[in-house]
């Protein structure tokens, strides 16, 4: 078979076929009367295995080991292409976010692309200072993102640029973010789940109300803790629980106390936050230190139930529990009246 009827069927150009020649992967085994190269079928079946190997991503040199080298080990060869191709997938990836980053902040002009693309850079900056000013100025001057501002938001270790994160995050005013972080929330990692929840409790909103509520239901006490701080503020019963929780266990105890005072103010929420107070207060685990809290919770609860608890308390076995009910109890007779 001559060249030109290989490179019909093989689909191998002539002048590729040639130069498989001059390295030496392809020798045809014979020539005509004239002079031009004859392929056999052994040759054929050769050229469609390079094809096939060079498919891989083997190089031209790979192949002629692949192909001619008895001893040749295939393994350690396929675990670097697997590798290599993992490399550039990653690559390629990243790139296809970048792009469609930019796409989504449709810049008027390649100004605003440069500038979104060194914002982009910045956010991924190993310093936290250029991360920090990245976020500040994407709500001043050209917006991130909102789906690179929630990445950032997610995996940032330091408080102080996770807070300029969540800041932009705020001002941005994209609703597209509720989803992004919803998705954080259902990440395996829990501290990811705790910076998607802290994100959250910035934004205003019923969506953000309801991911705060389902994260009251959270394996990490963290999130837990963090939904309930921001589902009080916003007045939602459901919090009571993990704010009581919370007195006792001296985590963010003051900001629990003032979460459970806010929501004392609403209809019916005093004598079931007073009843949950003077049930803990009950309970054999809890310690003096707990229950000195507990009773300077009860301060600014209102109603009947609150000044029974703290009249009961005033006469505590434990003197500082005792001396911490008496106090609270005068500070609420001077503010309302004798009880």
């Amino acid at each position: 078979m001559l060249i030109g009827e290989v490179a019909r069927r093989s689909g191998v150009s002539a002048r590729m076929l040639r130069h498989y020649e001059s390295l030496g992967l392809v020798r045809p085994t014979g020539r005509t009367g004239s002079g031009y190269r004859e392929y056999s079928g052994e040759d054929i079946r050769r050229i469609f295995h390079i094809e096939s190997l060079r498919s891989l991503g083997l190089s031209l040199r790979e192949v002629a080991s692949a192909l001619d080298d008895p001893g040749f080990a295939p393994t350690r060869l396929v675990e670097d292409l697997i590798r290599g191709t993992r490399e550039r997938i990653a690559a390629e990836t990243a790139l296809l976010t970048r792009l469609r980053r930019i796409g989504a902040a449709e810049p008027a002009g390649w100004e605003e692309v440069l500038q979104i693309v060194a914002l982009l850079h910045a956010l991924g900056s190993e310093s936290a200072g250029r991360r920090q000013r990245a976020a500040l100025s994407s709500a001043e001057e050209v917006p991130v993102p909102v789906e690179a501002l929630v990445e950032a938001a997610l995996g940032e270790t330091d408080p102080i640029v996770a807070g300029a994160l969540r800041w932009a995050l705020t001002r941005s005013g994209d609703d597209g973010s509720i989803a992004l972080l919803e998705e954080g929330l259902r990440s395996p990692a829990a501290e990811v789940r705790e910076r998607a929840v802290r994100a959250v409790a910035e934004i205003t909103g019923d969506d953000a109300t309801a991911l705060l509520r389902g994260a009251l239901a959270d394996t990490d006490v963290a999130v837990r803790r963090h939904a309930a701080l921001a589902l009080g503020a916003r007045g939602a019963a459901e919090a009571v629980p993990t704010l009581l929780d919370m007195v006792v266990e001296e985590a963010n105890d003051v900001e629990a106390a003032d979460a459970l005072s806010a929501l004392a103010s609403r209809p019916g929420q005093a004598d079931r936050i007073a009843t949950g107070l003077v049930a803990r207060l009950a309970h054999a685990t809890v310690d003096a230190s707990a229950r000195r809290r507990l009773a300077q919770a009860l301060a600014d609860i209102p109603g009947s139930k609150a000044d029974r608890a703290l009249e009961t308390l005033s006469h505590d076995e434990d003197r500082g529990v005792a001396l911490t009910a008496a106090y609270v109890l005068g500070l609420r007779e001077a503010r309302e009246g004798p009880v």
